[in-house]
């Protein structure tokens, strides 16, 4: 069995005027970032691999969740479509992998995934910080198939903070 993480990047910093990819985490994002990585650990929902596009904000989020995998940072995952992030996680290795991205791919993906829709009304949009786990019946990341994927959780940083 495989599960994946499927996080997208939490909030980030519009006012500084920087390149989109240089963009880091506002205030909140931070608070969110630490809040998704103490309920990842609550939940006992801890990768052995992580797949983490090489934007600033991204990077920012997986600091602040203080888990620690076998990391990755990809240039690839940096606004990727939903397929260029499926084909990267079917090279993936670890059997609990993170992968960290952005809007609009990161959601187009967990909808693809998952064998039915989410009832949670955040799910179609996934926020910043927006977080689902979902498990899959198969041996490798490559045999993973769009609609196989069983939900077992699903988040979203204001659940966590108030």
């Amino acid at each position: 069995m495989k599960r994946l993480i499927l996080m997208r990047h939490a909030k980030s910093d519009w006012s500084l005027g920087e390149d989109d990819h240089d963009r880091p985490l506002n205030k909140r994002g931070f608070t969110s970032a630490h809040a998704l990585g103490e309920w990842l650990k609550s939940k006992g929902y801890l990768p052995d691999e992580i797949l983490c596009s090489s934007a600033k904000r991204t990077r920012q989020t997986l600091e602040a969740l203080e888990v620690s995998a076998d990391t990755s940072f990809d240039q690839k995952l940096y606004l990727a479509d939903p397929g260029v992030l499926l084909d990267q996680l079917c090279n993936a290795q670890g059997d609990v992998v993170l992968m960290l991205a952005h809007n609009p791919g990161i959601a187009m993906l967990a909808q693809g995934l998952v064998s039915q829709a989410l009832p949670h009304p955040r799910f179609q949009d996934y926020p910043t910080g927006a977080t689902l786990v979902v498990d899959f019946k198969s041996d490798t990341w490559a045999e993973i198939q769009p609609g196989l994927g069983q939900v077992v959780d699903f988040v979203i940083p204001r659940e966590l903070v108030e």
